[in-house]
């Protein structure tokens, strides 16, 4: 991913409205100086009633990456427009893809130009799979059992073993789904997991090395829906980026 995911902690208007009325949206930092948002959030809210606010935890998550739904191009990057299941996203996002949504795009300027286009081919792809899964439970998962020996987050980054990926490094890999969905049968992890109900309890005389990790397919699906959200490394920058 090019650019950070910037927290903002200033509201786009001076209306005080409580936290829980808003929807939250993680933005990558160029977008956010561009002042596309300051520009196009306010005209959803007054449009529809819904306050959007930039908010690097928030559900909805604008990535310059796939998953997600293209909605306008900047600076030779797509951006796409992550959700979940939830009515007020969802018009967000159907607000962005009508005509009145990219006409708004259209016609921010900055210096005199517009740099975001709403007006684009999409190229066609696979379909990125659906990741079902409490992420709110997968981030406190994954940092109680995964963080035993990887890097999870920045909560955590210097708690990881050198011989193992972070998180950012697995999710910029494109199996990585595949590889969360099976770790307990990769090396080393199946010498110390069990997962309810679909691995064998230990050998009582080859007992796990270190504590085990006990988990359920429901805690497996939330780590993914978790990871889903995670950041991917830029493996071709230089490490102290990652």
């Amino acid at each position: 991913m090019r650019a950070l995911l910037l927290c903002l902690t200033l509201l786009l208007s001076s209306s005080p409205v409580a936290a829980q009325d808003s929807l939250g949206l993680a933005v990558p930092v160029t977008v956010v100086d561009s002042g596309l948002l300051k520009h196009i959030l306010p005209r959803f809210s007054l449009k529809t009633s819904i306050r959007v606010i930039p908010d690097a935890s928030g559900p909805m998550l604008l990535a310059p990456i796939p998953p997600g739904v293209p909605v306008f191009q900047g600076g030779g990057v797509t951006y796409h427009l992550r959700i979940v299941d939830d009515p007020r996203q969802q018009q967000f996002l159907d607000w962005l893809l009508s005509e009145t949504g990219k006409t708004t795009i259209e016609s921010f300027k900055r210096d005199g130009a517009p740099p975001f286009s709403a007006q684009f081919a999409v190229t066609e792809t696979a379909e990125a799979p659906v990741v079902d899964g409490n992420t709110t439970r997968g981030a406190e998962l994954s940092r109680l059992h995964c963080g035993r020996c990887h890097v999870v987050g920045p909560e955590n980054r210097m708690n990881g073993l050198g011989s193992t990926p972070s998180f950012a490094v697995l999710r910029s890999l494109p199996d990585w789904i595949e590889r969360f969905e099976q770790f307990f049968i990769r090396n080393p992890h199946g010498a110390f997991t069990q997962i309810i109900d679909v691995t064998p309890p230990f050998d009582p005389e080859r007992p796990p090395p270190i504590v085990p990790v006990e988990m359920t397919i429901d805690d497996i699906d939330a780590i993914i829906a978790h990871v889903a959200r995670t950041r991917a490394a830029d493996l071709g920058a230089p490490l102290a980026l990652q």
